[in-house]
């Protein structure tokens, strides 16, 4: 158990602190341009495609209080936590980069835009890591099945 806990805070943190120090980086003025991708400062106020931005500042406090309803739910079931503990450390670390986004900022911090041939919302690294998490979560789940 004592492992599983080190790899979820670890991923956790590692997380966290990368996807801090990418913003800052846009925060502070980098940005980069070509014909497909641009690497540019957005605040998003509301999740996936500016979805629920009508919420406001309540929907800050809905995600926390995922966030940690996540958490205590992995205190009180062992067993996924220690299952699942590198993805859990990895979706929750991020989840909670973008959730400092919005107390800090206002907005989550995204950068990366996809503009090449159809227009995609524009995402950060947090993003992915929370798609990375639910991938590896599955795969783990499908992989136990068998």
């Amino acid at each position: 158990m004592i492992k599983s806990i080190w790899i979820f805070a670890l991923s956790f943190l590692g997380i966290f602190i990368i996807d801090q120090n990418i913003k800052s980086l846009f925060i502070n003025g980098f940005s980069y341009d070509t014909g497909c991708i641009s690497l540019i400062l957005a605040y998003n106020k509301g999740v996936a495609f500016s979805m629920l931005s009508f919420l406001g500042e309540k929907l800050k406090y809905i995600q926390l209080l995922l966030i940690v309803s996540v958490f205590v739910y992995m205190v009180f079931h062992k067993e996924i936590f220690k299952k699942y503990s590198l993805p859990l450390g990895i979706i929750l670390g991020a989840g909670s980069s973008n959730i400092y986004d919005r107390f800090i900022h206002g907005g989550v911090v995204d950068y990366v835009y996809w503009h090449c041939g159809f227009d995609f919302a524009i995402f950060n690294f947090a993003d992915v890591m929370i798609d990375v998490g639910v991938v590896a979560i599955l795969y783990l789940s499908y992989k136990t099945k068998r």
